[in-house]
């Protein structure tokens, strides 16, 4: 075998020699490679024409993948852009909120001027089904919020109290919280004219409702539906005049003596973002 392929090897290095020699001479005497060259160019046209096709279309495939990449990479930078201007446009949304909410306190604190607040986010809800408290973003080390701190709505809507003080946290119970309980006015259908005296505080049996209890009215006070009830500021706890909620329900004790309401808070914990804890009272009655 060794031998064949040998002899093989030697037949065709030897014809290509001849081809090469004769060409040579063919372009010496004739100037040109003469018909033997004529002949391997038409044999070989084909190869060529095909070995030309597709060096071409790897050319264009290669160019292709060029463009594809280069416009991946553009694409991946206008979504960068896009998500830039997105952030920006939240950004903007966020503090047009919260510039909007900082006017609204300080138009409440201009009409009411019986408090300072200091403004803090909610971090998130506790996840507690015995308790209703939420944490905020400020504690003894970046405010100068205290346990026992009413916190409030920009508007002076009642949210609850500061329960606990951390280093830069703070546990603020809300008013469903069975902990809690304030000085109220209560009747009449606004703010300004809820007169008798009442306690608002949380009641467990009404807190997964969404509603909280005034306890201890006054007999000569008429309660109906749609009711208002108001901090009173008696105890020095909170400032006269924060909104609590809206009486839902009037109910006699099973005792017979005294009645209770069933309360309804006027904020949405679904909405809160931002809170105002109240740090300072004066001017109270």
């Amino acid at each position: 075998m060794k031998a064949l392929l040998s002899r093989r090897s030697i037949i065709i290095a030897s014809a290509s020699l001849l081809i090469a020699l004769i060409a040579i001479i063919s372009v010496s005497i004739f100037n040109t490679a003469g018909p033997v060259t004529g002949v391997a160019n038409t044999i070989t046209r084909p190869v060529r024409s095909l070995a030309s096709t597709v060096a071409r279309t790897f050319g264009d495939i290669f160019a292709a993948i060029y463009r594809y990449d280069e416009l991946e990479r553009r694409n991946d930078e206008l979504l960068a852009i896009i998500a830039r201007q997105q952030a920006d446009f939240h950004n903007s949304e966020a503090l047009a909120e919260e510039n909007a909410q900082l006017r609204d306190a300080l138009e409440f604190n201009r009409r009411h001027g019986n408090f300072t607040q200091e403004m803090a986010s909610l971090e998130g809800w506790n996840a507690d089904n015995w308790s209703s408290s939420f944490t905020i973003n400020k504690g003894y080390m970046n405010s100068d919020i205290t346990r026992g701190m009413g916190v409030s709505t920009e508007i002076g809507v009642l949210i609850g109290q500061v329960s606990d003080v951390g280093p830069t946290t703070s546990t603020v119970i809300t008013v469903l919280d069975t902990t809690f309980s304030a000085a109220v006015f209560v009747g009449g259908d606004t703010n300004e004219n809820a007169d008798g005296t009442a306690t608002a505080k949380g009641d467990y049996a009404y807190m997964r409702n969404g509603l909280l209890i005034v306890d201890f009215i006054d007999d000569n006070i008429i309660l109906t539906q749609g009711s208002m009830v108001v901090t009173s500021g008696y105890g020095g706890v909170f400032p006269t005049g924060l909104t609590v909620g809206e009486v839902v329900s009037v109910y006699n004790h099973s005792s017979g003596i005294g009645r209770y309401a069933t309360v309804r808070p006027m904020f949405d914990r679904n909405t809160i973002q931002n809170v105002f804890v109240i740090t300072g009272l004066r001017n109270l009655e």
